[in-house]
């Protein structure tokens, strides 16, 4: 109790303990990508390159001490978020939905990992229209990424499944019911970072025209009533939103 009340904010409060334990740089990204499932000490350094290896312990261990994750006894190295940790997911969807409404372009050097694109696709995710809509499977493809970025996103009904492609990721036990109909219809889609911006916020390919992807126009607009994230507002000084054309 004495090193939290040094440490704290002097604030009898929730946002005031929340942040406590997760607002300490990098801590709700990786809680962010924990809330994909359990990861390997070396998934979360991949996944968030620019974390010094140092703080990436650091915070591992504040966030146990929190009791908002725990090792996985089972995995070397592994990681994973307690009932406790889970509780943060609808926290940070939100938040990943606010964030996209000040997102604006790629700055130089900025990339986007497995974890951060499947976390995307979740907070865009719209059950109730995904509910009236076949069984499908989308696999997006960041262009220019180096290793590749891929996931998977099957959707049945009003579930969702992201599963990261080619990754050394921990397999996943899968969410939805065996007895659930498997996707006949895959779309795939190969897009910069940008242009993902673009569909999921505008639900537009670009404004220069339409892109090569293997899938017709109907799966395409199946995606769009699937996947969208509604801006708050526009950014400070904007004059609307830019169509980005796909790599």
């Amino acid at each position: 109790m004495g090193t939290r009340a040094a440490r704290g904010f002097g604030q009898y409060s929730g946002v005031a303990r929340a942040v406590e334990r997760v607002g300490e740089r990098w801590a709700l990204l990786i809680v962010r990508d924990l809330l994909g499932g359990a990861r390997r000490y070396s998934d979360l350094k991949a996944s968030l390159p620019r974390i010094p290896t140092n703080i990436l312990s650091d915070r591992l261990k504040e966030l146990q001490e929190a009791g908002l994750v725990r090792r996985v006894p089972s995995v070397r190295g592994g990681y994973e978020l307690t009932p406790l940790g889970r509780g943060l997911e609808p926290v940070v969807l939100a938040l990943e939905r606010w964030g996209w409404s000040v997102l604006g372009d790629p700055g130089e050097g900025e990339t986007m990992s497995a974890d951060a694109l499947g976390f995307a696709l979740a907070a865009a995710f719209r059950p109730d229209a995904a509910a009236a809509l076949p069984p499908t499977e989308y696999v997006l493809t960041l262009s220019g990424a180096e290793p590749p970025v891929a996931v998977s996103a099957i959707v049945v009904g009003g579930t969702l499944d992201v599963v990261p492609v080619g990754s050394g990721a921990l397999p996943q036990p899968r969410r939805r019911s065996a007895l659930e109909p498997v996707p006949e219809a895959v779309l795939e889609l190969e897009l910069a970072p940008a242009a993902l911006r673009a569909l999921l916020a505008d639900g537009a390919m670009g404004r220069s025209g339409s892109a090569a992807f293997a899938g017709d126009a109907e799966l395409l607009e199946r995606f769009t009533r699937t996947f969208r994230i509604e801006p708050v507002g526009p950014p400070p000084g904007a004059a609307g939103s830019r169509g980005v054309a796909v790599a």
